[in-house]
């Protein structure tokens, strides 16, 4: 069985070096976000950093904002289409005749 020469469970980087190796940690702050939904969700940023006014809820993906009396609402999602769906908004019902015919007659032609 061979041994290998390293520290067993260490890697390079690990250890109590602390912040004299790696440089100085920069100051931090955590904000707290509320949902509609009453859920809290705390991001760490840096204390220089633009704090957003909306951050998505860590509890149901809802929008959160900074006022737990006053959350935003739930953000407008567009349904789901098919890509039948958005032929049909193009494409009225005589459009789709005159193409069928064409389709059909360039078929038939083709036999």
């Amino acid at each position: 069985m061979a041994r290998s020469s390293g520290i067993r469970g260490s890697r390079i980087g690990a250890g109590p070096m602390g912040e004299s190796e790696r440089g100085n940690s920069v100051e931090r702050i955590v904000v707290t976000f509320w949902c509609a939904d009453g859920h809290s969700t705390r991001p760490v940023f840096a204390a220089t950093a633009a704090v957003p006014e909306v951050w998505d809820c860590h509890g149901c993906g809802r929008p959160a904002g900074l006022d737990p009396d006053d959350p935003p609402g739930a953000a407008l999602v567009a349904p789901f289409k098919t890509h039948l769906a958005y032929v049909r908004e193009r494409r009225s019902d005589a459009d789709a005749e005159i193409l069928l015919a064409e389709a059909l007659t360039k078929l038939r032609n083709t036999r």
